[in-house]
């Protein structure tokens, strides 16, 4: 049996840092993440978000990780603006901020973040977030989406 790897589950992630994205990506995937897409900045993850979720045919992504830069509120503003879209089709979106930021946190759920996890400075600190953010992604795997 050949499995198509258009069809394997995947987390879509939204940086505006190349290597910020590049360094989430390692840990996520060190720490059991399935395949990481990044979709760029937010425009560019607006874009390709709005384009994949239209197409009926093709692998949604199974989380949508938001972790923007461009201004303290960059993250609000666009976990915002894609929300309506997210719960219509069913996929989960979680936001990053700097522990600074954790005030942030009431409304990014309030805009429709399912959880905010903390971009740490500290590598230890980090891989145990990214732990998190990959234990949220399984616990939130539909049963019914095995198989298909």
């Amino acid at each position: 049996m050949s499995e198509n790897p258009e069809n394997q589950p995947f987390v879509a992630l939204v940086d505006d840092d190349q290597h910020s994205a590049h360094l989430l990506t390692r840990m996520l995937l060190a720490h059991g993440a399935p395949d990481i897409r990044w979709y760029g900045d937010a425009n560019a993850g607006r874009a390709r978000l709005t384009s994949v979720l239209a197409d009926p045919a093709t692998n949604w992504p199974g989380l949508v990780i938001v972790d923007l830069k461009a201004h303290s509120s960059a993250n609000l503003e666009f976990v915002a603006s894609i929300q309506p879209l997210m719960r219509q089709k069913g996929v989960l979106v979680v936001a990053m901020v700097q522990p600074a930021d954790l005030a942030q946190r009431d409304g990014l759920q309030t805009a429709g973040a399912a959880a905010v996890f903390v971009r740490h400075a500290e590598l230890d600190a980090y891989r145990r977030e990214a732990a998190n953010i990959v234990s949220f992604w399984a616990r939130s795997q539909r049963l019914d989406a095995v198989g298909m």
